[in-house]
């Protein structure tokens, strides 16, 4: 199929809108018009996946890790970012990379640690904000269903678990058609007082193009009036991290136990046990120490993340159970994930995880 095709849908479930600043996702090597035959999915794309990916006669290589995280001066070999991008060229396969906004949606990547660890009720750690706009329009009375249903379809009207959500109010707006116009109610040069309902509807910024091409199409009015405008509401949705309970109480160090077995850990890293039972716990795949005050907020007995510093391991006090599992082992199911996402969505297309183990922390015992 088309490269954009599989793109597209994977960015309708992590909107490259969602990524960090700092981040790099989306295509990073190909035209995205191209037609692809075989993907490799990785959590990194390194020399060695490459390699793989010419054996196995792959064309498109899906990682979590983007490759390339700043902009390339020279392109002559001199290090393992430029040579892989060098041999992708080369054998013409296209790169493509999802990470923080993938780590930022509920069902992405700290999704699939929750689910692992088995946790229910989960919830995002830290909501972002400047993601939702908020949409009012003025629309004749008998048509004002019709039009909020489109809007609905469009992926507005969606707050937490609730959906089809908006605000109405009759009054009246006046207008007067010059020429040239069809006016849709009213006469040319004449000045028109219609009743209409003021509908007002929450929608994620990324939808923005959807959600008006659908007002328009909808609206019986030559001349829509309407207002869109960015809102600092969080979006409880999408975040960072989460935090969630376990089906029963465990014991600290039954829980370490269930930690290492589920995310295939090594070694815990781990604060000093409080000598309270784990029941809530808070999870961010990768480095994630920016989130341990929303853990201790939201009540969390342990903080499951990676790359913790010495002195930071400090910053718990006892008020939580810091975990640091590697960032490898926290994000190394994010490639199961994408397979099955890729699978359920696309079942003829063929798709396979790498055989490449990438972690470059090894471990001596």
């Amino acid at each position: 199929m088309r490269l954009n095709v599989l793109t597209s849908y994977l960015e309708s479930l992590a909107p490259l809108a969602y990524q960090e600043s700092y981040d790099n996702s989306g295509l990073l090597v190909g035209s995205p018009d191209r037609e692809v035959h075989h993907a490799l999915v990785s959590l990194d794309c390194t020399e060695a996946v490459v390699d793989e990916a010419i054996r196995l006669g792959c064309d498109l290589i899906i990682s979590h890790h983007p490759i390339v995280f700043r902009g390339l001066q020279r392109f002559n070999g001199s290090n393992y970012v430029e040579r892989v991008i060098i041999k992708a060229i080369k054998h013409d396969i296209a790169i493509y990379a999802i990470h923080t906004n993938l780590d930022n949606v509920a069902g992405g990547v700290n999704g699939k640690i929750a689910e692992r660890l088995g946790l229910r009720q989960t919830q995002v750690l830290q909501p972002k904000g400047d993601l939702l706009n908020k949409l009012v329009v003025f629309v004749p009375v008998n048509h004002a269903t019709a039009v909020r249903e489109a809007l609905f379809a469009a992926g507005a009207g969606d707050i937490g678990k609730y959906d089809a959500c908006s605000f109405n109010v009759t009054g009246y707006g006046t207008f007067r058609a010059g020429e040239g116009t069809k006016p849709f109610v009213g006469q040319q040069g004449e000045l028109h007082r219609e009743e209409e309902t003021r509908v007002e509807v929450i929608y994620p910024s990324d939808r923005q193009q959807a959600v008006l091409k659908s007002l328009f199409e909808t609206h019986p009015y030559e001349e829509v009036a309407y207002d869109s405008y960015r809102l600092q509401n969080h979006y409880p949705a999408v975040g960072s991290g989460l935090i969630g309970q376990l089906e029963q109480p465990m014991e600290e160090m039954d829980f370490l136990g269930l930690l290492k077995e589920k995310l295939a850990a090594t070694v815990i890293r781990h604060t000093a046990l409080r000598g309270q039972p784990i029941a809530r716990v808070a999870v961010c795949g990768g480095a994630g120490g920016f989130l341990l005050k929303p853990a201790i907020r939201a009540g969390a007995d342990v903080f499951v993340t990676a790359d913790y510093k010495y002195h930071e391991f400090f910053d718990a006090e006892g008020k939580t159970v810091i975990a640091d599992v590697g960032h490898f082992e926290s994000e190394q199911f994010t490639q199961q994930l994408l397979l099955e996402i890729i699978q359920k969505k696309f079942p003829t297309f063929a798709v396979r995880l790498t055989g490449i183990d990438t972690n470059p922390i090894k471990y001596y015992s």
